[in-house]
């Protein structure tokens, strides 16, 4: 039996060219694929990386754009306000720019806030009482003069007598204990209170614990509270009211007085930022601003 080998092939056989072709083409283009395959992955995911990087460039090139343009608000308000200095106290400008000056020093007191949240807590104009008329001192000797020619209605309503405890007509608000207590003494003058009027409130932390003071005010009537803006502040935030509203016409703020350090009651950072946000910034403070009942004048 004689089998066929290798050798024993036709010496002029030829391979079919196609058909040896076929295997190694297949492989290639599977191959080819594959590679196109990654490269179109990569080029997919290095497209979805550029979109996200430039939603991130942009959005914090908006965010940059915001915060230029509220400080630039924020600096246009402060630069159009006239701080009168020297022998005329601010306190004795027209209503319009007072309500300029108080907006600035709202806005230094809320420094993150933006003009849109600022201007919801701002005090309106209208309730701000104009008394450049007064071209006198405005010192504590001149004070009691100062309500009677100026305020004709708060003194009225200082000389009746008070309705219920803890509910006065007038809130004082000085920078300092010291200087609360000469107010005080200045604001007990029978030409203010006559025969009739509540007591006046001596309001400060230094020796009397908020508690004290709680109880005073819920036994006590008073005409006046005078006190500093710390302190007013707490009272007015005090669940149970012990400072009410009810009576409440006029809040004074004592900015022409200034300390050791030449500042007045809205240049020190702490009792500015207290003024605007516990005493005027109390929600039921501002709402009885912004609704006319409340009025506040600048001494």
């Amino acid at each position: 039996m004689s089998g066929q080998r290798g050798d024993d092939l036709e010496d002029d056989f030829v391979p079919d060219e196609l058909v040896a072709s076929s295997g190694e083409e297949d492989g290639r283009t599977e191959a080819v694929d594959s590679i196109e395959a990654l490269l179109s992955a990569d080029e997919e995911a290095e497209q979805e990386e550029a979109e996200r990087k430039d939603k991130a460039a942009l959005s914090k090139r908006k965010r940059k754009e915001r915060e230029k343009e509220r400080r630039a608000k924020k600096r246009k308000l402060t630069e159009t306000v006239e701080v009168v200095v020297g022998s005329l106290s601010v306190a004795a400008q027209p209503s319009p720019k007072l309500a300029d000056y108080m907006s600035v020093m709202q806005a230094k007191a809320f420094p993150d806030l933006s003009a849109l949240e600022l201007s919801d807590m701002q005090i309106p104009e209208t309730a701000i009482v104009d008394t450049s008329q007064w071209t006198e001192s405005r010192s504590l000797d001149r004070l009691v003069d100062f309500v009677i020619e100026v305020i004709p209605v708060l003194h009225k309503r200082l000389s009746q007598r008070s309705k219920a405890p803890g509910t006065p007509t007038l809130l004082f608000i000085a920078g300092a204990a010291l200087r609360v207590a000469d107010v005080t003494r200045v604001l007990k003058d029978e030409r203010l209170r006559g025969d009739k009027g509540g007591d006046v409130a001596k309001l400060f932390s230094k020796h009397f614990k908020l508690e004290e003071h709680v109880s005073y005010l819920r036994r006590s009537k008073i005409g006046s509270a005078v006190g500093t803006p710390g302190r007013i502040g707490k009272l007015l935030c005090e669940p149970g009211g012990a400072l009410a509203l009810s009576q409440l016409t006029h809040i004074i703020l004592d900015i022409s007085f200034q300390d050791a350090k030449k500042r007045s009651l809205l240049d020190i950072p702490e009792t500015r930022e207290q003024v605007f946000r516990t005493v005027l910034g109390a929600p039921k403070v501002l709402e009885a601003i912004k609704q006319g009942k409340i009025q506040v004048v600048l001494f």
